[in-house]
């Protein structure tokens, strides 16, 4: 008879729902993973994606060997060596580099290939000690996340869905990229009578389960969010006590938006003027009212201006006040697993490069310090950076030494001179958050690695040791990488008992009056 066992396990991609799952395994191999339906927010259900994720980790095509680069940049060239000589390699490299250049002529090149404590900031921890500069930024959602450092509110537990009596979907096709936000907002359909109105230039599969789906131009979003705060303003519609408590330039925001008149909004956008004004009166009459907004609308020139006047009109509606009202961009837990990084390992302030602006680093035509090593793990830049033709030039640059941490041979690693077999996430043990609830979730291990595949924090262990640095965090196990990213009433063996635990951060107070939030500055254009 077959060993069995069921494991508990997340989803690592960079997702707002970040399921959990339970991964059956027989005989030492993954069969199968299945949604864990114990799990209050994502209940059982895994997306398409996910429910073959075994066939990632069991691919004939999985990296499970160091690689050394034999032919030129890009031609996939490789010849297999032990992870011994690759440790050697980077050691040397790395350090060479040092030598000549300084620390910051190294760089980290990292997104949220997964969203683990360990997968994601452990290699951090070895670049911090190594002096190397610090990568910066986004490349999806940046305008909400830029908008939420200036103390705008971008979210709120989506569990509380339930409360809203008027629902507006915009720029986010739910049922496809995030499924499990459906089951609140429908409930809240059900229990209120909540009408649900899907913002989007294409009918989707969200569209067809709305009440009202409005087709406006691509990129005019802007345009009608300051329009529908127009007529909140001019017909006495916004909670004016609420929003003169939480900005300190409603004036100039009002200034800003008096030229978006309906009729404008409707040229702009191409619909009709009394499709703003009703859907503006509806809103602001919800008791309360919420947006569900997509990262979409954000990847455009007037992403900024879209979040901005997006988040001006949630505050001038005053349903911030209630639960179930406001804006839901993105929520996190109240916990940070960027703490796994270990800042505090630098030993001086070093330089920030944006990620957004490889391609232009990577070539010199940033006019700064060149960048002579760096190591990649979690994203593909290659393929996924703006201006991904320079990103490739850079690449390829022979004077350039990088390591891939991957799973597969993708357009990045073929211009490597190493290649580091990872694990997946049914290989290794990892703590996750997330950017559409606030469940912290385990990951434990279900199978041991395939091949001589390794987490990203053995790999981190290893070119410390190599290179002689001694501090203890880089030897930390897996385990002691998670654990100290999260706070101290939250002990890592209670999540390892529960699968995870529920961290809701308090609703943003009312705040001083000197340290009230702007509203105006972004403003909108035609599309």
């Amino acid at each position: 008879m077959a060993e069995t066992k069921v494991v508990q396990g997340t989803c690592p991609l960079d997702c707002p729902d970040t399921c959990a799952w339970q991964a059956h395994v027989e005989d030492g191999k993954v069969v199968r993973v299945e949604g864990d339906k114990a799990h209050p927010f994502t209940r059982g259900v895994l997306c398409a994606k996910v429910n073959d994720y075994p066939t990632r980790t069991y691919s004939p095509e999985r990296l499970l060997h160091p690689l050394r680069r034999t032919g030129a940049k890009g031609a996939g060239e490789f010849e297999r060596i032990s992870w011994e000589q690759a440790v050697d390699t980077i050691a040397e490299r790395f350090g060479e580099i040092i030598t000549r250049h300084g620390g910051e002529a190294l760089m980290p090149v990292t997104y949220f290939g997964s969203m683990g404590a360990v997968q994601k900031y452990a290699p951090l921890r070895l670049l911090h000690a190594l002096g190397a500069s610090d990568m910066i930024g986004n490349i999806c959602g940046a305008p909400g996340l830029a908008m939420m450092a200036t103390g705008h509110t971008i979210g709120f537990d989506p569990e509380e869905y339930v409360h809203a009596k008027f629902i507006i979907l915009w720029g986010v096709n739910v049922l496809t990229t995030g499924h499990h936000h459906w089951h609140f907002l429908n409930e809240a359909r059900k229990r209120n009578g909540a009408r649900i109105v899907c913002i989007d230039p294409r009918y989707t599969q969200t569209a067809a389960k709305c009440d009202e789906h409005i087709a406006i131009r691509p990129g005019s979003d802007a345009a009608l969010a300051a329009g529908m705060a127009r007529v909140l303003l001019t017909e006495g519609l916004a909670d004016l006590e609420y929003a003169e408590q939480m900005a300190h330039d409603l004036d100039e925001f009002r200034e800003q938006v008096e030229p978006w008149t309906p009729e404008r909004v409707a040229e702009t956008c191409g619909i009709d003027a009394a499709t703003v004004v009703s859907l503006a009166r509806e809103f602001a009459a919800a008791e309360p009212g919420m947006v569900r907004c997509g990262v979409g609308p954000q990847q455009t020139v007037q992403g900024e201006a879209f979040v901005w006047n997006l988040s001006a009109l949630c505050i001038l509606s005053g349903h911030w006040r209630s639960a179930g009202g406001g804006l839901a961009l993105m929520t996190f837990p109240d916990v940070n697993l960027a703490h796994a990084a270990r800042p505090d390992l630098k030993q001086e302030k070093v330089r920030s490069l944006e990620l957004s602006r490889l391609g232009a680093i990577l070539n010199g035509d940033d006019g700064g310090q060149p960048i002579k090593g760096v190591l990649v793990w979690g994203t593909n830049p290659a393929v996924v950076l703006p201006d991904s033709g320079a990103v490739r030039r850079g690449l390829e640059r022979e004077d350039l030494f990088t390591v891939v941490l991957e799973h597969f041979m993708t357009d990045t690693a073929r211009r490597a001179d190493i290649v580091l077999p990872a694990t997946t996430q049914l290989e290794h043990f990892d703590v996750h958050t997330t950017w559409g609830h606030h469940y912290v979730s385990i990951n434990k291990q279900a199978v041991e690695p395939l091949g001589e595949a390794k987490s990203h924090g053995e790999i981190t262990r290893l070119i410390a040791l190599r290179m002689g640095l001694n501090h203890p965090a880089l030897q930390e196990s897996d385990e002691e990488i998670a654990a100290s990213a999260l706070p101290e009433d939250l002990p890592l063996a209670d999540l390892e008992a529960t699968g995870w635990r529920k961290r809701s951060p308090a609703r943003a107070p009312i705040p001083a009056p000197d340290k009230r939030i702007a509203l105006a500055g972004y403003f909108a254009t035609e599309a």
